[in-house]
């Protein structure tokens, strides 16, 4: 295998000491024309900074971990497995959550920067695109894990198959003769509430059902967006409520949930309910709620190896983007509407 550029190869090529590609590394004080330089021997050796510090070092692996919400059962289950699966390689992991705040977001980033991490695998908030992609300037490999931001086309991605769960379980309230199906997503500036839209929509689509932007609502991760949600779906006119509804919003399920049991919904005979979310409370409920289940292990394994595929350079150039099958699990949360409920 070709041995990986130095620093010092870098200082050679430019034409420079190695403290001053050391002070463009660390965007400390060098004059314009020689920091060109500098950046173009590094993007023609294909030089790695953290990589290259690390083998000089001789440190032990380390990476990133960047999750948007640890009071998300979801995330808080994904980082036990990543941290799981790192660990079985050997491989140490900085644990940091952004709770879905774009700011804290951008002081993650400079943190994990500060620690010299080789690697980052993230659930991104959808913005801070100049801080994302500074990262991976600076040779820190990255990965997105369930969500991903459509500006950075050349970083890899790993998420269950969004639009076809969506529209799994949209094709399964079709089918038990549902016709006003309600949706509430996370928000759509996401790529999981914008994918899973799309398959809902796709889904009503094909069964010629039109879709009804009064049925469908984004909404936040955090708060209890999911029971407001909920609460004015409720509140429409009789005739235009939904008799099927489908939470793919993981973060506010309970949130939902709690306030369709708080109003005395009488699930299914009264409305039907597919959730997003593997929680073992889901078939512990009455009635048991018909769920998508999301592979978790999956994700969390997939993530970790494109990871320290990247860092350890066993990997082709070009961005990956992987999409694990999400399970569909019908209980008797969801039944054909019944007649005296049914608004159509």
């Amino acid at each position: 295998m070709k041995k990986a550029p130095t620093i010092r190869d870098v200082a050679a090529a430019a034409g420079v000491s190695v403290s001053v590609v050391s002070r463009v590394l660390n965007e400390g004080s060098v004059a314009v024309a020689t920091r060109e330089k500098v950046v173009a021997a590094i993007a023609e050796l294909g030089f790695r900074p953290r990589a290259a510090a690390r083998e000089l070092n001789g440190a032990n692996l380390t990476i990133g971990l960047v999750l948007a919400d640890l009071t998300n059962p979801f995330f808080a289950r994904l980082a036990d497995r990543i941290v799981w699966e790192a660990r079985g390689r050997g491989v140490q992991v900085v644990l940091m959550t952004t709770q879905e705040d774009p700011h804290i977001e951008a002081e993650t980033l400079a943190t994990l920067l500060d620690r010299s991490v080789g690697g980052v695998i993230a659930t991104p908030t959808g913005g801070n695109i100049d801080k994302w992609s500074r990262l991976q300037d600076l040779g820190v490999d990255l990965v997105f894990v369930d969500r991903s931001i459509a500006a950075l086309e050349n970083t890899d991605v790993v998420s269950i198959h969004n639009e076809a769960s969506a529209a799994s379980a949209t094709e399964h309230l079709i089918g038990l003769g549902h016709r006003r199906i309600a949706v509430i997503s996370g928000p759509l500036t996401t790529s999981t509430g914008t994918a899973r839209i799309a398959g809902y929509e796709s889904a009503l689509a094909a069964a010629g059902i039109p879709s009804d932007a009064a049925l469908i609502r984004g909404v936040p991760f955090r708060g209890d967006a999911g029971a407001d949600a909920v609460a004015a779906l409720l509140a429409l006119p009789l005739a235009e409520r939904p008799t099927g509804l489908i939470v793919a919003n993981t973060a506010q399920v309970q949130s939902s949930m709690r306030q369709l049991y708080q109003m005395g919904i009488d699930i299914p005979r009264e409305l039907s309910v597919i959730v997003f979310d593997d929680n073992p409370w889901t078939e512990l409920v009455s009635p048991p709620l018909s769920v998508i289940r999301q592979p978790i292990d999956m994700l969390a394994r997939h993530s970790v190896d494109l990871v320290l595929g990247r860092m350890q350079g066993r990997l082709p150039v070009g961005p990956r983007f992987i999409e694990v099958q999400a399970e569909f699990v019908s209980r008797s949360s969801s039944a054909a509407p019944n007649p005296v409920e049914s608004h159509v």
